[in-house]
């Protein structure tokens, strides 16, 4: 049969996502890969989960392995409104929707919210879920440059007006403002205050996707966007301070726009899966969530640190990186005439991996950058595979 001829003109836009296909090549023996977001294997609290899952299934086996509602567990949501409101955000269960990782979250909002050639306007770089979440929806991808502090937000100001000259149909901003994946950097209130008057005058629409705010080593937490507007959809996960097996994040967003998602999920998945809600309401009410999160963090920095003495030690002049204050990723600069994507085949003849920054610019930029993980490579690969990264950035230039 011809499936070419089939397929729909949505599925013929979709592409890979070159996170996925390089993480394939990067588990080959032997291979350091700094390429994945993964989250270390350590930092996953298998005995605790072990044991309140033994619990649940022992007390209420049939509820917790039965199909749940499309909204999510009442008490997990009820939880989650409660620890959003202590981050200065005001919601309810009803404002509450669990999904299967914040992934199924992204695309949901693009199957509500994206017409095709709709605008969406997010950093650059930006995650590459994202990207390919919402250009799946045949929508149309602008870039705004970061700096140390963020989405440059003057610069988004101009772009937007721009667009709107040419008549363009803007319907979202895409931030992951706190240690943003790829670059590592924080957008600061003030900032952040700003982007929220730049959306009102638009009438434009915020989703903040907030995987590792959670995950801070240094410096004083800074509020949620949505904490200064409810409008903003606001999304967080459970897989860098759980387990990403559970496949577990929710969104928070206004009640009008939480129904309407609840109507899209049911017809991909009908609900989220049940008994990992159930695992995670009960860890999170016996405090151990609270007490388990300090523990990542700490490895985490340890790692950072490694990381970042190792390139110090082993990378050549001209070289530059961010030192984020949590999160799990490192964003390196080369110099100009340096191609991350070429350099790949040689950094693999090394046995290293990371991500080349191309992937991450929706305009083709960033070729001279990459993005490394510290969070899951052990101590000692960190120190060897930079070592080897940074002998093959030396024979490039």
């Amino acid at each position: 049969m011809d499936f070419e001829s089939l397929y729909s003109d949505r599925s013929k836009g979709m592409k890979a996502s070159e996170i996925r296909e390089l993480l394939k090549i990067s588990q080959l023996p032997g291979v350091i890969s700094f390429a994945g977001g993964l989250p270390n294997p350590k930092a996953f609290p298998v005995s605790i989960i072990k044991e309140i899952s033994s619990e649940l299934l022992e007390e209420n086996g049939a509820t917790i392995l039965q199909y749940g509602q499309t909204e999510g567990l009442t008490e997990l949501r009820e939880l989650l409104a409660e620890r959003l409101q202590k981050d200065g955000i005001e919601a309810d269960m009803d404002n509450i929707l669990i999904t299967v990782g914040s992934q199924e979250g992204l695309d949901i909002t693009g199957k509500i919210f994206l017409n095709k050639d709709d605008v969406v306007l997010l950093g650059l770089p930006s995650y590459l879920g994202g990207i390919n979440a919402f250009r799946a929806y045949r929508s149309k991808l602008e870039g705004i440059p970061l700096d140390d502090e963020g989405m440059a937000v003057g610069l988004l100001e101009e772009k937007i007006l721009e667009l709107e000259r040419e008549g363009k149909k803007i319907k979202i901003i895409y931030v992951i403002p706190t240690f943003q994946n790829p670059a590592g950097v924080v957008m600061p209130e003030s900032r952040r205050r700003k982007l929220v008057e730049i959306a009102r005058e638009h009438d434009l629409m915020i989703v903040e996707d907030d995987p590792y705010s959670k995950l801070r080593f240094d410096g004083d937490p800074v509020k949620p966007i949505k904490a200064f507007d409810e409008n903003v959809i606001y999304m967080a996960t459970f897989s860098k301070i759980l387990s990403p097996g559970f496949r577990l994040a929710f969104i928070a967003a206004p009640k009008d726009v939480i129904r309407k998602m609840a109507i899209a999920k049911q017809s991909i998945d009908l609900c989220s899966p049940t008994i990992t809600q159930f695992i995670a309401y009960e860890i999170i009410k016996r405090g151990l969530l609270d007490e388990h999160i300090p523990r990542i963090a700490e490895m985490y920095k340890k790692k950072r640190d490694i990381m970042i003495n190792a390139m110090e030690e082993y990378f050549p002049d001209g070289c530059k990186w961010t030192r984020p204050n949590g999160g799990m990723f490192l964003w390196v600069r080369l110099p100009e005439n340096v191609s991350t994507m070429e350099m790949f085949d040689d950094a693999l003849r090394k046995k290293v991996a990371y991500v080349h920054g191309k992937a991450f610019h929706v305009d083709g930029s960033g070729t001279n950058t990459m993005r490394l993980n510290f969070s899951n490579p052990s101590d000692e690969e960190i120190k060897k595979g930079i070592k080897r990264l940074g002998e093959v950035i030396e024979e490039r230039i």
